[in-house]
């Protein structure tokens, strides 16, 4: 069989449809182009290379002859990757979940040839199936209305173009934001607390660290929602702990799977993504910091362990997935039956078989996905155990893996590397942080110096987003506050400069693609911090990081103005704004700004990672350290106390009398108010 025109492509999945009978084409001019010039209307299919069901409608329907006979004939069928093309992905399911009220992965959408869409779904099945018609059908039925109700058709495009740009019409509330928002938001979801399962709701249920991050900051820095400080502390104990104990981590390997199919964190979807993993560390890291529940940091460890061991590039970079499936099934991977694990482990296994719950009913066709169900183990034990289920399992076969590395998942790695090996001490993790920075800044740019998107077969390509660009400014910020070495600092302003004029709308907030990117049928903006921060609240979240860093307004005002967007949306719908949130509690603060000077600053500066400290920003000044001062305002004019290291907290660059020892620096940082100014 020839292969199709994605053969020539980078991305795993697009790639997975190379040989596929569909005359498919990528995104871009030559698609686009012929749909106008035959009249014809588009078939987008988009998906991402671990999505389950993306897999069964290729081998249902893409792969079938006479379905893509009829696709060729009667469409210019087109494939997206949502992971490299999030702004295609962005609109076109806005636009299916307006037809809809539903949206998921495959995306199927149909479009004129001038891209704006008129119908779509998602997976279709190759007979009708519990009211779902068939691919065929649906086919059939797109074509027969572009023959005979084209007016029809065209008459509500206007509309359907209006509905898209409704997030791009947005204008900001007049007057200033309440941190009132906060009591709000964490009043809402109180109300939808699982208080037997943690999390929030029911099925299926996926991973929210972002909330998890705010609700913690809210422990640090109480307001006055009228929540009661051991409820709210129960909200994230018993969502951590749940979702360590459940399925949906992997109790051999370490990591996490993307969601649970049920409420309990039971079975999982078994795909692992990069994104998730970085920020569940994170959020795991700072429950440790806040609980010292050593279940916490023992998954903060697992998890960039196994980040570390099976998703990392020879270049440093990270790789962006595992399948969910192997040898065409879901799940077989991980799943295990009690006689596989004594087969692995002989009588060792027998106490390992009621701790991983295979002593009960098979919990995932016939066989079990792990879990702690039973009394805890010795942690030693444990581990050699694990370490043995995890060699047998590494003869099976893997999952495939997705290797392209993308900018703004890769900067989320960044950050939770930076952020426990300061915390942790590890210079492991901090080598790992500094060399996958290195290959993003050396690697993912273009002959002007903007970011790109995506890195595969030695080849960067595509315009970065603004998630890229933020993602990035965040990640930056952290690895110079673990590692005191400017570049970083540097790096990050000069993005944030970038980021301001190529991705900000003067109305409020920021824009998905930069002002010269390829012109879709609007220009979108991502909102919504589900499953990952969207590009506009990490933004709004590092420029606010970097006033503080600098006293520079230019870096406060856009963060308010996308406050005044955005804040009543995040006090109504908290789920879809958790990053968002955590921007707006360091704003209000109490803020803190640290700057230590002086040959042996380490003291001092383990004073300010001793715990969880979410509204602090951290410099520090070494002797002789000229590019420091220049490029950090924060560590302007500082001066030490009788050459011995010195620490400055500050407020808005108002700070307090100097001091010298590492009990009167954490007496000043606990000083700080309880609530928000």
């Amino acid at each position: 069989m020839v292969p199709n025109r994605l053969a020539e492509q980078t991305s795993p999945y697009l790639l997975q449809h190379k040989d596929n009978p569909v005359d498919w084409y990528p995104w871009g001019p030559e698609a686009l182009g012929r749909a106008k010039e035959e009249d014809r209307p588009i078939l987008l299919s988009i998906g991402y290379s671990a999505c389950h069901w993306c897999h069964v409608m290729e081998h249902e329907s893409f792969e079938d002859s006479e379905t893509a006979r009829y696709m060729n004939e009667h469409f210019v069928p087109i494939k997206v990757d949502r992971e490299e093309r999030p702004d295609v992905d962005s609109i076109y399911m806005q636009a299916v979940q307006a037809m809809t009220g539903q949206g998921g992965w495959p995306l199927t959408v149909f479009l004129d040839p001038e891209g704006v869409p008129f119908y779509g779904g998602t997976y279709f099945p190759p007979e009708p199936r519990h009211g779902i018609p068939s691919f065929r059908q649906v086919l059939e039925g797109v074509a027969e209305a572009w023959r005979e109700r084209r007016s029809e058709i065209q008459s509500g495009a206007g509309r359907i173009v209006r509905a898209l740009e409704a997030s791009t019409r947005m204008r900001p509330a007049q007057g200033l934001v309440s941190p009132r928002v906060l009591d709000e938001a964490e009043r809402t979801l109180a109300l939808q607390f699982d208080a037997v399962n943690g999390g929030f709701a029911g099925a299926p249920k996926f991973p929210p660290a972002s909330i998890l991050e705010f609700l913690m900051r809210r422990i640090v820095h109480p307001g006055d929602g009228g929540i009661d400080e051991t409820k709210r502390s129960e909200t994230v104990r018993l969502t951590l702990e749940r979702m360590a104990r459940g399925g949906m981590y992997d109790q051999v390997g370490g990591g996490f799977h993307r969601y649970s199919v049920d409420a309990h964190w039971l079975v999982p979807h078994f795909e692992k993504m990069l994104y998730d993993n970085a920020l569940l560390a994170r959020a795991y890291l700072h429950g440790w910091q806040l609980m010292g529940n050593p279940r916490f940091l023992r998954v903060c460890r697992e998890t960039l362990d196994w980040t570390l061991r099976e998703m990392r590039a020879p270049e440093g970079g990270f790789y962006s997935a595992l399948d969910a499936d192997s040898e065409g099934e879901e799940g077989k991977f991980y799943v295990w039956t009690s006689d596989e694990v004594r087969d692995v482990l002989g009588e060792d296994a027998e106490p390992l078989i009621p701790y991983f719950g295979l002593d009960a009913e098979p919990n995932f066709e016939a066989a079990n996905v792990l879990h702690v169900a039973g009394e805890e183990m010795d942690d030693e034990l444990l581990d050699r155990l694990r370490a043995r289920l995890y060699e047998a399992r590494s003869k099976r076969a893997w999952p495939g893996l997705d290797d392209k590395r993308l900018t703004a998942w890769n900067a989320l790695m960044i950050a939770a590397l930076a952020d426990a090996g300061a915390v942790l001490g590890s210079e492991k993790y901090l080598a790992a942080a500094r060399q996958c920075a290195d290959f993003v800044l050396e690697r993912l740019r273009d002959e002007r110096g903007f970011l790109l998107r995506t890195y595969k077969d030695g080849r960067a390509s595509l315009n970065a987003y603004l998630e890229d660009y933020a993602f990035l400014l965040e990640a930056l910020l952290l690895l110079y506050e673990a590692t005191f070495e400017t570049r970083w600092f540097a790096e990050a302003r000069h993005l944030a400069d970038e980021m301001i004029e190529r991705y900000a709308d003067p109305a409020g907030g920021f824009f998905t693609t930069a002002a010269d990117h390829e012109p879709l049928v609007t220009r979108p903006k991502d909102i919504q911090d589900h499953p990952i921060p969207s590009g506009n609240s990490s933004a709004g979240f590092g420029l606010l990081r970097l006033a503080a860093f600098t006293g520079h307004k230019q870096y406060e005002q856009p963060p308010i103005e996308l406050f005044r967007l955005l804040h009543e949306a995040a006090g109504r719908h908290p789920q879809a704004f958790g990053h968002l949130l955590q921007a707006m509690h360091f704003h209000f603060g109490p803020r803190r700004e640290v700057a230590i000077v002086g040959e042996s600053v380490e003291p001092l500066v383990r004073v300010v990672r001793g715990a969880f400290r979410p509204n602090v920003v951290l410099a520090a000044l070494r002797p002789g350290d000229a590019e420091a001062q220049e490029q950090i305002p924060l560590l302007h004019g500082r001066e030490t106390l009788d050459g011995r290291g010195t620490a400055y907290v500050c407020e808005n660059f108002a700070c307090k009398l100097p001091v010298a020892e590492p009990a009167g620096l954490s007496r000043l940082l606990d000083e700080a108010d309880d609530g928000p100014r």
